[in-house]
């Protein structure tokens, strides 16, 4: 029998400083009203100044590592898009901060997709033997690109570190990873972007506008495009499971915005009682949305052994995916 990804621990991280819609209120042209009832999100946790997201990925690895009650794994795969420096990748000195010095480690960038991703690089290097266990990390700290004047993004963002440790097993497994689908859509790339600091920019030996060092998002047609993809992938994904749409007990999707959240479950037509939710508390946390709804929802007993439940996510590139589990008994940290 082939091997699979096993979920055989969880953790999660987010900095102790929080910004209420008041405060955002108080610096920008908006109010508490006006973000909720575009968003749903209340609050979101930023990083301190001289942080960065390796902070917060080791902090939530360490989690995980003892969620499973172990001290190691033989890979570190970090899904982020807001790495502490261009060059190197961010996931050897995570793996080395937690200890793991020499195992395989390298970041992965999918931006709000990462986490899945991520998770099916790992499974992928799992079955075919190249490690035995792996941590998989979604960590993002989008409050360093955003635009501080510009009230919409960061009304958004917010961030946030997630992560699993997975062992190899069973694909019959309570918590084997399985269905995944993976898509992407290059021709909508500017859809969600920072357009300078990359080498298109650089190669012209111009400065960089500003503006164009910034997080940038098209809000409408990235709603759309959200709500398709991730629905598409959640029906596709569970075919493969051999499961209905209905038979899902808990959806964990990307915390992008609590009104897509709302709009998938309408075209899946299942309640939206069955979508995991905390981006009232968080906002959009990217790569380390999924991880941390997962982690905060298991904390909070509504994921139990036995259930079925499904993973999805969407973000820039344009890139999205899905997989699926039967929730394994877990301890959570």
């Amino acid at each position: 029998m082939s091997r699979a990804a096993v979920v055989a621990g969880l953790g999660s991280w987010v900095p102790p400083t929080v910004v209420s819609n008041a405060e955002l209120a108080a610096q920008l042209d908006t109010s508490d009203e006006w973000i909720r009832t575009r968003t749903g999100i209340r609050q979101r946790h930023v990083i301190e100044p001289g942080s960065a997201t390796g902070d917060l990925a080791v902090a939530a690895g360490r989690r995980a590592l003892a969620s499973a009650g172990v001290d190691g794994a033989d890979l570190v795969v970090l899904a982020t898009s807001t790495p502490d420096q261009p060059c190197p990748a961010t996931a050897p000195e995570v793996a080395s901060r937690l200890g793991l010095t020499g195992v395989g480690a390298f970041d992965v960038a999918a931006v709000c997709t990462g986490f899945v991703y991520a998770l099916a690089t790992a499974a992928g290097l799992l079955a075919t033997g190249v490690g035995d266990s792996a941590l998989v990390i979604g960590a993002d700290t989008f409050s360093t690109i955003l635009d501080p004047a510009d009230r919409t993004t960061r009304a958004i963002f917010g961030d946030g570190a997630g992560a699993v440790l997975l062992r190899a097993g069973e694909p019959g497994e309570l918590g084997a990873l399985n269905g995944f689908v993976l898509g992407s859509d290059g021709t909508r790339r500017e859809l969600i972007e920072v357009p300078a600091g990359g080498s298109r920019q650089r190669s012209t030996g111009r400065p960089a506008d500003p503006a164009d060092t910034y997080f940038a998002m098209q809000g409408k047609p990235v709603f759309a495009e959200a709500v398709a993809m991730m629905a598409s992938s959640i029906r596709t994904t569970t075919e493969r499971m051999g499961w209905s749409v209905a038979q899902i007990d808990h959806f964990v999707l990307h915390q992008a915005n609590a009104r897509i959240l709302a709009a998938v479950a309408q075209r899946l037509e299942v309640p939206l009682e069955r979508f995991v939710s905390n981006i009232e508390r968080v906002g959009n946390t990217v790569a380390a949305s999924i991880p941390l709804a997962m982690a905060d929802a298991a904390r909070e007993g509504r994921l139990g052994a036995g259930q079925r439940v499904v993973l999805a996510g969407f973000g820039g590139g344009l890139t999205w995916g899905s997989t699926a589990l039967t929730w394994p008994d877990l301890k959570t940290v």
